[in-house]
């Protein structure tokens, strides 16, 4: 029978002798990573970087008189986050909430903010062959404003939305702030 200790010396031993696999796509030039959502029929990616956590929806407090987007405010560790429902705010349509319904959460000068999004993927990776000139698909309403470009993969045209311009739109730093 083995002692403790030579468990804990097998253990040692392996986890040291354990190479990591390699990542899914390496940070090269040309390769790009998101975080893909969908909001309304569209499927979107925002930038790794322009998103710093994936939430679900805490309970809020309405803010009277705020903009009808502007869901509420909630404390996220002991951060006061303004709420906001990223598809009334871009289409004109509320946003059916659900259990389980995600947010994403993104810096803006000042602070916080979070976006509730329709539905979730995850991580994705992009590569410029992927790149395509279908971001036009992407224009309707205040929509077209926020995506310049599109990728293919997947099956889906994926719009790059992006989260840096947003949170730079005065309407929606003037309600968010």
């Amino acid at each position: 029978m083995t002692s403790i200790f030579g468990k804990l010396q097998d253990y040692q031993r392996r986890s040291i002798a354990h190479v990591a696999a390699a990542p899914e796509v390496s940070e090269e030039p040309g390769h790009w990573r998101a975080i893909a959502y969908r909001l309304g029929p569209y499927p979107l990616v925002s930038a790794f970087e322009q998103v710093i956590e994936i939430t679900g929806v805490p309970p809020m407090t309405p803010v009277p008189r705020s903009e009808p987007w502007l869901l509420g405010v909630a404390n996220s560790r002991g951060n006061l986050l303004p709420i906001v429902d990223f598809k009334l705010f871009i289409f004109g349509e509320r946003t059916l909430m659900h259990d389980g319904q995600r947010m994403l959460v993104v810096q803006q000068p000042g602070g916080m903010v979070a976006v509730v999004v329709d539905e979730l993927f995850g991580q994705r990776f992009f590569n410029d062959a992927q790149l395509v000139d279908e971001a036009q698909a992407f224009a309707e309403g205040r929509l077209g404003h926020f995506v310049s470009k599109a990728y293919s993969a997947l099956g889906k045209t994926w719009g790059v939305f992006d989260m840096d311009l947003l949170t730079r739109t005065p309407e929606f730093r003037q309600a968010a702030a």
